[in-house]
């Protein structure tokens, strides 16, 4: 899809992820809900 806003091109393409950037994002994502857990268990303890 192009626009062409006054003298602006603006592109936007669809980014297919790899398996790797699959693995890393998922990853990130249950390291990530891991220490929300264990903020929201030491909040508990105070």
């Amino acid at each position: 899809m192009t626009l062409h806003i006054l003298f602006f091109t603006i592109t936007i393409k669809k980014h297919k992820m790899t398996r790797e950037e699959a693995d890393h994002r998922e990853t990130v994502g249950s390291l990530y809900e891991k220490h929300k857990d264990r903020q929201i268990s030491m909040y508990h303890l105070i």
